[in-house]
């Protein structure tokens, strides 16, 4: 009898642990499954697996793999097509974790020649949501090293904050404001895998392919005809303008609805001119060295031209964040520093430049919210008057301007916000842009108060985020 109850035991043991196989087996093919998604840039792509969260992120200069990868296997993928997802753990400076679903992606486009490039967006949205509209948010890194990207600085434990990135995680509050009325957003690391900052034509085709990316991937939920809308201030601007300007010929495809852009360096020639000798030419010395990296033959004339400051100068600031090479050395004299016989603005690879990165080649194909402080220090008022008026030459045009009087380049970005937000949820939620141009001045954008109840509860839903309230919960 000893011997029967034994066997049964044994039996019963040898079924259990079959259960048990059989339950991991089950368990290891569920969660092998739902880490994978159809994330395609055209029909037919294989899935792409999502892989999870790095506990402490590394910089881009120490995850080749994700952003730099293969010239053959970015060749093959069509523009905005996903390469790699992983997901994120979101945060706010770097050290508040974020509870909302959070990822970044790997995706093919192309730099200004239209050769393929690899590019990184981070993409976000309300946790447990399935939102039916999606915001391209374009933040002004404005930097020249790779651990300043907004990709990497948004993460938690990363050292963006601390490296100098300050405008990323600032910045991020208006993102979270987006996914406060439960959209879907994707921030694109829009200066390139070279961080060629202040190149618009590139950046405007990293950021149109970054919204197909993000439309394309399965874990956002997004209806292929999505309803989208871009946002960018000053080098986000910078975005946000190229993109709405080549959206027609690039991306026809995609259901851009509006497009709202402030602090607009709609011409760099001008803002180089008024920065010369100033406290912000740091910023635009930055910018010089952006250029060179997507312009060979612009890199060319500056290596050849620059003196030795600017060398050493060149050499420092090529590894700094937005604070440092801000900060570093202001009052600079920018043209002094590269020896021509005349105006080196004359010089044909600088003309080139300043007239192949100029807004204004063609009318947008969404209507478009342009703000502006008109005693602004970094992007002098006449560039964006000059814009609007060209935009609005063209009778299909639908352009609303404001300019603020009593503001300056980072106040009017916070006053302004609120009222670009409520301009684009108009678009967003189906209420027609009127027609035409219209162009307002006013004293100080803060005091309507639609918009600086937005921009209340903006920063009051940040706040509670701090404190674990998943962002966009009604």
């Amino acid at each position: 009898m000893n011997q029967g109850k034994t066997a049964r035991r044994i039996v019963v043991a040898k079924a259990g642990i079959a259960v048990a196989k059989a339950g991991i087996a089950v368990a290891l093919a569920g969660i092998l499954t739902s880490a994978m998604v159809v994330a395609t840039g055209s029909a037919g792509a294989d899935p792409v697996a999502v892989s999870p969260a790095a506990p402490i992120p590394l910089p881009p200069e120490l995850d080749p793999g994700f952003y730099h990868p293969a010239p053959d296997l970015v060749a093959g993928k069509a523009p905005g097509e996903i390469i790699a997802a992983r997901q994120i753990n979101a945060s706010n400076f770097g050290v508040i974790p974020l509870n909302v679903d959070a990822w970044q992606l790997s995706y093919r486009s192309n730099d200004s020649r239209d050769q393929p490039i690899a590019a990184v967006a981070t993409v976000l949205k309300p946790r447990g949501a399935a939102p039916d509209k999606l915001v391209s948010m374009q933040i002004a890194e404005d930097s020249l090293a790779g651990y300043c990207a907004p990709s990497y600085s948004l993460q938690q434990w990363s050292l963006g904050a601390v490296g100098g990135q300050i405008v990323v995680p600032a910045e991020f509050v208006i993102s979270q404001g987006a996914l406060q009325q439960g959209w879907g957003v994707v921030i694109p690391d829009h200066q390139g895998p070279d961080e060629a900052y202040a190149a618009g034509p590139l950046a405007g085709r990293i950021t149109l392919d970054g919204i197909r990316a993000a439309r394309d991937f399965e874990p956002m939920q997004l209806a292929p005809d999505v309803r989208v809308g871009m946002y960018g201030y000053s080098g986000g601007a910078i975005a946000t303008g190229h993109a709405a300007e080549l959206k027609r010929t690039y991306a026809p495809e995609l259901n851009i609805v509006g497009a709202a852009e402030g602090g607009v360096p709609a011409d760099l020639g001008m803002t180089l001119n008024v920065a010369n000798g100033q406290a912000t030419s740091g910023l635009i010395f930055a910018a010089v060295l952006g250029l060179t990296r997507e312009y060979p033959d612009f890199a060319d004339f500056v290596n050849g031209h620059l003196d030795p400051l600017g060398q050493t100068l060149s050499a420092v600031k090529n590894n700094l964040c937005v604070q440092y090479t801000s900060a570093l050395l202001p009052f600079l004299n920018l043209k002094g520093m590269l020896h021509t016989a005349g105006d080196p603005m004359r010089e044909p690879a600088v003309a080139d430049v300043l007239d192949k990165t100029r807004m204004g080649k063609s009318v947008p194909a969404m209507p478009m919210y342009i703000w502006q402080a008109n005693p602004d220090e970094i992007i002098p008022v006449a560039q964006v008057n000059t814009l609007v008026d060209t935009y609005c030459q063209d009778p299909s045009a639908s352009v609303k301007y404001t300019r603020e009087h009593f503001g300056e380049h980072v106040a009017t970005e916070i006053s302004g916000g609120g009222l670009a937000m409520l301009w684009l949820k108009d678009r967003l939620d189906g209420i027609a842009a009127p027609a035409g141009c219209s162009i307002s001045d006013a004293g100080w954008l803060a005091l309507d108060p639609d918009g600086r109840a937005m921009l209340a509860s903006t920063f009051g839903e940040t706040f509670a985020s701090f404190f674990g309230k998943p962002v966009g919960a009604k």
